[in-house]
Parts: structure tokens; sequence; C-alpha cells
């Protein structure tokens, strides 16, 4: 244990586009910084973003422990992002965990990146039993705790709802990450068009929308900014039937957003009006917490560790295809 007699946890995201490292001393985040990989054109290239990780991680420790004023004696336990994610990505994560871990001793925790969405939401906002929208890049999925489990009530079939955002942005020449130029475009509209709404059973499906959205652009008969407008009234739109449908299934009464997409404005503004018309609460961290960050996996390692989560001394591996539902939930 640190000198201080509290848990200090060193946590480390790398499932994607963002390379983060925090230091956790138990509830409270002491440092959260992050390094993010980005394009003036095209959309993300996994073994590109795992080299930017590379020649940022070393930098950004340094300046984690120097900005925090903690050496790595300091730190008690490990914590990584150990999937889902990019394979590129995440080994560079968990090589630096394993590296740590080799030199200096430190056990460790290996987090799922979904898992920390909602735990760092419950944790920061006082939401007690919520169904999660988890609205990032590649995962889009309708999320609560029953029977032991985070269980996925409602899933995109084909590509998450960031994706799907970066792909039109990247269409249009846009650079990436693509969402925030999508969302700036519809702010700048209230002309709806009609486009694909696929909502089956539970889940969404949104490459036909994708499609529509491509040959109306190449028609030149509609201004960009009403495309995007429409594309969030009707993807969110999507993402919030299904939301409100898993709340009604599991009698819940509360929402939670989780995930880079869930910084847009206008998602939070809709669940903010679903959930009132519905009785319920809605639940949104501050945007630094929705995007991929640090301090989320340290703080879920935090819950998991207080909770009698077994920690790991050697050997720590990566899950890039483990599903939310996967994970045994033995520190509720």
């Amino acid at each position: 244990m640190s000198k201080s007699n509290k848990m200090k946890i060193l946590a480390i995201e790398s499932t994607a586009h963002t390379f983060g490292i925090a230091i956790i001393e138990d509830k409270k985040v002491l440092i959260n910084l992050k390094r993010a990989y980005t394009t003036e054109s095209g959309g993300i290239i996994p073994i590109n973003a795992a080299n930017y990780h590379m020649a940022h991680k070393d930098d950004l420790l340094e300046e984690v422990l120097n900005e925090s004023n903690t050496k790595i004696e300091d730190i008690d336990l490990l914590a990584y992002s150990a999937g889902p994610g990019l394979s590129p990505c995440l080994r560079v994560g968990r090589d630096l965990v394993k590296e740590l871990n080799e030199k200096h001793k430190i056990p460790f925790i290996e987090v799922n990146h979904c898992v920390a969405h909602l735990e760092i939401t419950k944790v920061l906002t006082g939401a007690k039993d919520p169904v999660l929208l988890y609205a990032s890049g590649a995962n889009t999925q309708v999320i609560a705790f029953e029977g032991g489990k985070y269980r996925i009530f409602g899933e995109t079939l084909d590509q998450g709802i960031g994706n799907f955002l970066d792909s039109f942005a990247r269409y249009l020449g846009l650079g990436f990450p693509g969402g925030p130029k999508i969302s700036d475009l519809a702010d700048k509209s209230k002309n709806y068009i009609e486009l694909p709404y696929s909502v089956k059973g539970m889940d969404i499906s949104l490459t036909g929308m994708l499609t529509k959205l491509k040959q109306l652009n190449d028609s030149k008969k509609y201004k960009v900014e009403d495309l995007a407008y429409s594309l969030q009234e009707t993807a969110f739109a999507m993402l919030l039937e299904v939301s409100e449908r898993a709340m009604a299934h599991c009698d819940k009464k509360e929402l939670a957003l989780g995930g880079g997409v869930a910084c847009n404005t206008r998602l939070k503004e809709m669940s903010k009006i679903m959930c009132k018309e519905r009785g319920a609460k809605c639940f949104i961290p501050e945007n630094q917490f929705l995007v991929d960050n640090a301090a989320m996996i340290g703080l879920t390692a935090n819950l998991m560790h207080a909770g009698g989560h077994k920690i790991n001394k050697s050997n720590p591996e990566i899950y890039p295809y483990q599903r939310t539902d996967q994970v045994i939930v033995d520190w509720e």
C-alpha cells in the first residue's frame, strides 16, 4: 500500500484512437490525461493509431506521474482496458502494463471497456440501477444489470453509431473523428429529410441510412447541413426507441449515457426529453468521462478490487472481441 495508506491505481486506456493514463486514489481522480489520434481525411487505421500510442506512451506516463506528484513506487495496482477494441491499440496498453508489472512487481486488474463506461456513470452521477445507452465508435449497445451480469438488451446489427457518423463524414471529405463535424453541420439546419428508420425488435441497423445519405448527397439536391440534421434526428430517435423499450422491459427508472457519441448535444437533449416523458431520471457524466478515458478504467478497477475481484500478478492479456455480457460481475 502507498505511503498515504490509500489505494493508488495507475490506469491505462488504449482500445482505439485514444491513449490515456490516469491515477486514482480511492474514488478520487488525481489526474486524467490522454493523447488522441486524428486525421485530416479518412478514418482510423488501427496500426497507425497503435504507432501513435507507442510514440506518446512514455512521455504521457512521465507527465502523469510528474503532474500528480506521484512516484511509480507509490502505485499499488495497475488497471488497463483489456477489451474489446482494436488489437494493435490494445497491445500498446497491455505491453506498458506488462513492463511496469515485471519491473516494479505491481499487480493488475483487467477491465472491460464497455463495463467501465457504465460503472463510471454510476460512480460520478449517483445513478443506482440504470439502463445504459452506450454509443461510441465501434459499440452501440443498450445494457442493463440483470441476473448477475451486465446484459445487452439491444445493439447495432451492422456498425456502431460513431463509425456510422465517421463514415458519412469521411464520404463528405471531413477528417476523423467525424461526429463533432456532423454535429456542427446539423446545428445549422432544421430542415428534416426522411431517411430509412431501421429498428428491428431491440436492435438497430444503420447501413441502409448511410447508403441513402450518400445517394442524396450525390444528387446535389440537398444541403449537407440538412442531411446532417436529418441523420441525427433519425439515428438518435432509433437509439432512444430501443433504450426506452429496455427501460420498460427491465422496469428501470434511470437512463445513463456513455461513449463518445453521448457528447452530442442533440442526443443529450433527446434523452432528457424521453426520460421526462417517462417520469424517469437521465444521468450524463461530463464529456471528459463520456469519451474514452483512463479514469473510467481506474474507477472501475477500484470498484472491482473493493468488491473482491481477483487481481493478477503476471501475464496481462487482451480480449479484442470480448462482449459486455461475457464479463463475470463479482464485485456488485
